[in-house]
């Protein structure tokens, strides 16, 4: 592969998605890239996303891990009721900074993950992309997003090993098997399935590649 391979969230210390205990480590902003492979690749990803987000039929989404708050302004300016949280006030400015450049009615918030609370936190779809890989407990954050999700969870991670082989592949990375720094779970697809499935039912699985990328219900479809 080029050196597309390495798509990841933005900013350093993974866009503020790692609590206190957690690590972090990411340096590459996805969504600025240049690179036309990269661009494409993240396109691709975004229309998974936006067909995912249709499917629920939501009105309201909290993101959580909401970095610079790419996604919670994606939602936003789709006409849901948005708020966005996470672990860093510094990205939080940030995502507030973009959310009143464009006039958009954002709430965020600096609250870890392990932090949320059901009803107070809660949302008809709550987004969580690019943040359990980074998890010291990713089951933990699972949990405590299942207590959010009325009932609705898009959540998203790496797709591996084909992430790793990419950066390999790329020539990063190469002292740590092509392991970006910061990532602490690897999953693949069925991997990630069988880990969503321990909290929620599983509606819509699809890999735009190099991630995975699922809509979940708790409780499944009634």
């Amino acid at each position: 592969m080029s050196g597309a391979a390495k798509v990841e969230r933005p900013d350093a210390r993974e866009s503020g998605h790692v609590g206190p205990d957690e690590a972090g480590g990411n340096v590459y902003d996805k969504y600025a890239s240049k690179n036309p492979i990269e661009r494409r690749l993240v396109a691709n990803f975004m229309r998974q996303f936006d067909a995912l987000v249709e499917l629920t039929g939501a009105g309201a989404a909290h993101e959580v891990g909401c970095g610079e708050g790419e996604l919670s302004l994606r939602l936003a300016r789709e006409g849901l009721r948005v708020r966005g949280t996470d672990a860093f006030p510094d990205v939080i400015a940030e995502a507030r900074k973009r959310a009143a450049a464009e006039g958009l009615d954002i709430a965020y918030e600096a609250k870890a993950v392990q932090t949320l609370q059901p009803g107070a936190d809660s949302a008809e779809l709550v987004v969580c992309c690019e943040v359990l890989e980074h998890l010291e407990d990713p089951g933990g954050a699972l949990g405590t997003l299942a207590a959010l999700a009325d009932p609705w969870l898009i959540a998203s991670v790496p797709r591996e090993p084909l992430w790793r082989a990419m950066n390999l592949a790329r020539g990063k990375y190469m002292g740590d098997r092509g392991n970006t720094p910061g990532h602490l779970n690897h999953w693949s697809k069925n991997e990630f399935a069988r880990f969503l499935g321990s909290r929620f039912e599983v509606e819509v699985l699809r890999s735009p590649t190099p991630w995975t990328i699922a809509l979940c219900r708790v409780g499944g479809v009634s």
